[in-house]
C-alpha cells in the first residue's frame, strides 16, 4: 500500500500483493502483507552473507585507493592529493625505487619504495594487514603515511624530504 493507504497503480496494472522479505543467513520468511493467513520459510544450506570486497587497479591510483581504505580502517589520515604529490617527488611512481647514494645509503640503509622509507622506519610504522616488503606498493604507502602522521600530524603536512 502506498502512503496514502491506497493501493499503487502501475499503468493499467493492479498491485494486488506485496511481500515482505526477512533474512537472517540461515532462514528466509516471506510474509504477505495483505490478502493471505499463512506464511512460509524457506531454509538455507549456508549463511548467505555478503563479503565486501574492493578491487584495486593494480598501479598508482590503485595502490594509493587501496591504501586510503585501510588508513581509513587504522585511523591514519591522509589524502590522496598529499600521498600522490609525495610520491611523485620521492620516486615518480616507481615501486622498485631504491635510493643507494644518499646519507641513510651511506649508513647501510637506503631508502626503498614509492615513498623511500627506509627499513627501520618500515619496520616501526607497518601497518597489520599489508605485506611486511617496503617495495609493497600498499604496504609502503601505508607504512609511511603512518609515520607521517605520528611525526608530523598527516601526510596532508609533507611538502619535502621527511
Amino acid at each position: 500500500m502506498s502512503v496514502s493507504g491506497q493501493l499503487r497503480r502501475f499503468g493499467n496494472r493492479r498491485l494486488a500483493r506485496s511481500l515482505a522479505v526477512a533474512g537472517t543467513g540461515v532462514a528466509v520468511v516471506a510474509l504477505p502483507l495483505f490478502g493471505a493467513t499463512t506464511a512460509s520459510a524457506a531454509t538455507t544450506t549456508a549463511p548467505t552473507t555478503a563479503a565486501s570486497t574492493t578491487a584495486y587497479a593494480d598501479n598508482l591510483d590503485g595502490w594509493i585507493r587501496e591504501s586510503l581504505d585501510i588508513m581509513a580502517q587504522q585511523g591514519i589520515p591522509g589524502s590522496y592529493d598529499a600521498i600522490h604529490r609525495n610520491i611523485m617527488r620521492e620516486s615518480s611512481g616507481n615501486p622498485a625505487a631504491i635510493n643507494l647514494w644518499d646519507s641513510n645509503a651511506a649508513k647501510g640503509t637506503p631508502s626503498k619504495g614509492l615513498l623511500q622509507v627506509i627499513d627501520p622506519t618500515f619496520q616501526a610504522y607497518h601497518v597489520p594487514g599489508t605485506a611486511f616488503d617496503p617495495f609493497d606498493p600498499v604496504a609502503n604507502i601505508t607504512a609511511a603515511c603512518n609515520y607521517a602522521a605520528d611525526r608530523y600530524g598527516s601526510i596532508d603536512n609533507v611538502f619535502g624530504a621527511y
